[in-house]
């Protein structure tokens, strides 16, 4: 097993896993506080933590793993999504929606969902 690297996100209003405290998302990046998820209140997010490097326009994800594509009913129909993981304890923290099969849901693709009941908010 190789060297796990944790970044840590500057400012104010860091969402971290609750379990291990990894850092995983900003504050201003949050769409919606009205979703809910697996175990209640979760929020809509336009982006998790991405780092990118400028020279090979390549982008990563910093502090979490994404599962595989998973068709999943959820409470506004059937969606293909992939569940979030925090890189450090491997607790999942929410899921990113992949594809949407309603059209009135194709706004949520590309989007993520993080549960409030697995993340604590500092600052």
């Amino acid at each position: 097993m190789g060297l796990l690297f944790v970044q840590r996100l500057e400012g104010e209003g860091v969402f971290r896993c609750r379990r291990c405290r990894v850092d995983s998302a900003s504050k201003n990046a949050i769409i919606s506080r009205d979703f809910h998820g697996r175990t209640g209140r979760a929020y809509l997010f336009h982006h998790v933590y991405v780092l990118c490097t400028p020279l090979i326009h390549l982008c990563y994800y910093v502090n979490i793993c994404l599962g595989p594509n998973e068709d999943r009913h959820l409470v506004t129909g059937l969606h293909t999504v992939n569940d979030i993981y925090c890189s450090c304890c491997q607790q999942i923290l929410g899921w990113r929606y992949e594809k949407a099969y309603n059209q009135s849901e194709k706004y949520k693709e590309g989007k993520y969902i993080l549960e409030r009941a697995r993340m604590v908010k500092d600052g």
